[in-house]
């Protein structure tokens, strides 16, 4: 009877010898990791480029299709050609349209948005101000978006098909179809009108009353501003920590016997609010399109009212300053909501 002997696996190694190995295979994976994100923020980025150009492009071609020019506000209507002529010769608005195009392009790198035709002035120093007011609103209804949407979705994931989830679910949907002018006009008789809590109509900045008052004139418009975004933002967070917790990765958790925090920091929240982040990239042009009707109800001197001013004089140059920095702000969110996404959710820098 002959018996078999099983070889024992050859020894890893001096200890000294496996720290290093580890540590290679560590450096050599944030090595690769590192590399992918970085190959990805730049294809996002030659792609935000992209979209800027052909987005300025358009803007710019505006001012051909409107069929408008400085002689519509300066000259008079029994104005002659030669008058006309001699204006638009002053504007610069005889030459080749490309060459226009690249002189205007070339100006908004340096921060010139040209000059208004209706007063001369300089259109950059007439959105400083007024981009802050707008900015102001929609980047505190951006707050209030993702702060109240994501505990009314957490809230709802975890009573996941309990009265309260039917219960925010529908409060959500009902938000998402108010108008935010029927928000605001409701915002305004409740708490300024009724209970005197919060100014109707106004704008302070922050060296005229501190923070309390600058957040005193903007509450109730970040707020009527924010509830579409609240909505989508609750909704969208729920369905992902639903389908997160669903996964092989989180049963593999709780049988390690991880704690039920770490489990849904780690494991859970972190894959759950990549479509989230996603839908906030969509939201952001919402909120500064929206200032127009918000800065008509509560009063604001925005760029939205800005805009409509201008359009409703002609004023080519200025409605074009207004839609560019409307796509620097736009590109400029979305090109970071994609950096986070891709340092939360590396495979996310795989597809692309």
């Amino acid at each position: 009877m002959t018996t078999t002997s099983t070889a024992a696996p050859p020894a890893p190694g001096p200890p000294e010898i496996v720290r290093g190995r580890r540590t290679e295979a560590v450096r050599l994976h944030r090595f690769a990791r590192t590399r992918l994100t970085v190959r990805f923020l730049l294809q996002t980025t030659v792609v935000f480029v992209t979209v800027f150009l052909m987005a300025t492009f358009i803007t710019f071609g505006l001012q051909g299709l409107s069929g408008l020019s400085p002689a519509h506000l300066k000259l008079s209507d029994d104005a002659t050609q030669a008058q006309i002529d001699e204006l638009n010769h002053e504007w610069g608005l005889d030459r080749p349209f490309v060459t226009q195009y690249l002189d205007w392009l070339g100006a908004i790198v340096h921060g010139d948005l040209g000059k208004s035709w209706y007063n001369g002035a300089a259109i950059t120093e007439l959105l400083v101000d007024r981009a802050a007011v707008s900015l102001s609103v929609a980047l505190l209804a951006l707050v209030i978006g993702i702060v109240a949407g994501g505990v009314l979705g957490g809230v709802a994931a975890r009573f996941h098909t309990r009265w309260i989830d039917r219960l925010i679910t529908g409060f959500t949907s009902l938000m998402a179809i108010i108008p935010a002018f029927v928000v605001g006009i409701l915002l305004v008789a409740v708490f300024a009108a009724t209970f005197k809590l919060l100014p109707a109509a106004g704008y302070m900045t922050i060296a005229e009353g501190g923070i309390g008052g600058w957040l005193r004139f903007l509450w109730l418009p970040a707020i009527a501003l924010s509830f579409d975004t609240v909505a989508d933002v609750a909704r969208q967070l729920r369905i992902g920590l639903i389908q997160a917790y669903r996964e092989n990765y989180v049963t593999g958790a709780v049988l390690r016997g991880l704690s039920g925090a770490r489990i849904f920091f780690v494991h859970v929240l972190r894959n759950a609010v990549g479509p989230t982040l996603a839908i906030l990239g969509l939201k952001f042009p919402n909120l500064i399109g929206g200032a127009v009707v918000t800065e008509a109800i509560f009063g604001l001197t925005g760029y939205g009212q800005f805009a409509a001013a201008s359009a409703n004089r002609g004023d080519v140059p200025a409605v074009q300053g207004v839609l560019v920095l409307a796509i620097v702000l736009v590109v400029a969110f979305n090109l970071l909501v994609n950096v986070i996404l891709a340092r939360l959710i590396p495979a996310a820098s795989r597809g692309i």
